[in-house]
């Protein structure tokens, strides 16, 4: 949404018309679990999430993935649109944890336990899907 949270400490600007109609909550789960922006790049790795120096960075992204969680519990949130690829928000393909920019089927930390509580995710990608779902109810 604008906001400098990426590793590099860049953002990933996405704009949308329809944007403006809805109540936004942000977050990153990444920067609210304790991480740095910018900060060393981490992919998930089985059941870890290493940066490229092997600096295991689980517990940062679990917390950041349960402040998000307290987030969509107290806004009683139901659709999230989140950032493609990421190994927090990703919620289709995320890096395969080989930093050779690899794409797998896959989902980031905080997207798996968003979708468990029942909250739809989408990314940046499927803005229309996610307006969809969000302008049906």
């Amino acid at each position: 949404m604008g906001e400098n949270v990426r590793y590099d400490g860049g953002n990933n600007h996405i704009y949308h018309d329809r944007l403006k109609e809805l109540d936004i909550v942000l977050c990153c789960p990444e920067v609210d679990g304790g991480l740095f922006t910018p900060r060393i790049p981490s992919e998930i790795t089985r059941d870890k999430v290493l940066n490229q120096e092997g600096k295991d960075n689980t517990d940062y992204f679990k917390k950041g993935a349960n402040i998000a969680l307290s987030l969509v519990r107290e806004y009683d949130i139901k659709v999230a649109i989140m950032k493609a690829k990421s190994p927090s928000c990703g919620n289709e393909m995320i890096y395969d944890g080989t930093f050779s920019k690899t794409l797998i089927k896959g989902k980031g930390v905080t997207v798996a336990l968003l979708e468990k509580e029942g909250v739809k995710v989408f990314n940046e990608y499927q803005l229309e899907e996610a307006f969809a779902c969000i302008f049906a109810r």
